[in-house]
């Protein structure tokens, strides 16, 4: 059973909300309709001619990439040039593209957490924080019968989360009083009369980017035809977004004893290395992809050493003489760890909705482009 193109979206957009995006960034349905009927999925980092040959062949419906396939403006899709060749295969195929770029960046969850984690890092924070999740505050009147069931609904659909705990919510009695008018067919009381009954307020806090998708889910298990709910604006600072993260490792070690370590994880046979390789690393701060800007943030923190990628002379030289080791990576290995985490995210989403969606990693598509020898 094949699910639509857009339930597939919405299952990225709880994970890197489109707003989470670079002014200048172009992401979300690039190629396609939200529409069409999606069997299976190829995750990746980049959409090239090999991807897309591979996508045709394998019969895959939609594909979701890190880079946008769709970047600067197009004046015209000309198939024999690059993109145009591309989008036209895309096209004749009847195969979407989606794409979550710096929106997957600074996500909780995105590229750079899957870089700390494959890092093994500890105590991981983001390095550069520059904007926080919107926060409301959901107010629900709930009839005493329903409280149950509305509070999970609530919660279940990602409300109630303060820092570490879940689940979180209040509630207060009172009465509740309406007088059903003609045409309707009330849960409790009767047409034409006042009904003053026992009722909860319950309230909640809620991320604005999943605000409609909770205010559904109660709606849901509501009992009642018209649901007296508020919706409020909070002063509280949600959850931090930005670039980059910084952690620790489990044990000191030296430089050159954690750029093995690097090499393992990211399955690179080389990096680019600036800095002594005697020094001990312990905190260490991350960015996949070009992260060469966040050398000052990652100085400022304490970071014995920096791990991206598409490091310039100059830049690993500064870093060098403000007394931070500098690890270049390569913008493709310091990004690839999130495709299998990706995998495994809407893999569990699949799984939780009942899709029966075929979710594959797309890494030797790629890899034989972007390759380290």
């Amino acid at each position: 059973m094949s699910v639509k193109c857009q339930l597939i979206m919405d299952a990225m957009n709880q994970l890197a909300p489109d707003y989470l995006a670079e002014d200048w960034d172009n992401v979300g349905l690039l190629v396609g309709n939200p529409g069409q009927k999606i069997r299976k999925v190829l995750v990746v980092l980049d959409v090239t001619p090999t991807v897309v040959d591979y996508a045709v062949d394998s019969k895959v419906d939609m594909i979701i990439s890190h880079h946008p396939l769709i970047f600067h403006g197009m004046k015209n899709i000309r198939t024999d040039l690059y993109s145009g060749m591309v989008i036209a295969k895309l096209l004749k195929a009847d195969i979407a593209v989606y794409a979550a770029h710096t929106n997957l960046d600074i996500t909780a969850g995105g590229v750079n957490d899957s870089l700390a984690r494959k890092l093994l890092l500890q105590n991981i924070r983001t390095l550069n924080i520059y904007k926080n999740e919107k926060l409301l505050k959901l107010v629900v009147f709930v009839p005493q019968t329903h409280i149950v069931e509305v509070r999970s609904a609530l919660t279940e659909a990602g409300g109630g989360h303060i820092g570490k705990y879940s689940h979180c919510t209040f509630q207060s009695p009172g009465k509740g009083a309406f007088l059903p008018l003609e045409g309707t067919n009330p849960f409790i009381g009767t047409k034409g009369e006042l009904e003053i009954v026992d009722e909860y307020r319950l309230e909640t806090i809620v991320p604005e980017s999943g605000i409609q998708r909770i205010i559904n889910a109660m709606l849901k298990v509501h009992p009642y035809e018209e649901v007296a709910y508020d919706v409020y604006s909070l002063e509280n600072k949600g959850q931090p977004f930005g670039l980059g993260r910084i952690g620790e490792l489990l044990h000191p070690t030296s430089l050159t004893e954690f750029i093995c370590q690097v090499k393992q994880a990211l399955s690179v046979s080389f990096v680019r290395v600036a800095g002594q390789h005697n020094a001990m690393i312990n905190k260490v701060a991350i960015c996949g992809g070009s992260g060469a800007g966040l050398i000052s943030e990652a100085v400022a923190l304490g970071a014995d050493v920096l791990v991206t990628g598409d490091v310039k002379y100059h830049e690993a030289h500064n870093a060098v003489q403000a007394g931070i080791s500098v690890i270049d990576a390569g913008h493709f290995a310091t990004e690839q760890p999130v495709i299998a985490d990706l995998v495994k995210y809407l893999n569990n989403f699949a799984t939780q909705h009942k899709w029966f969606v075929e979710i594959e990693s797309g890494e030797h598509c790629n890899k034989d482009i972007f390759d380290f020898y």
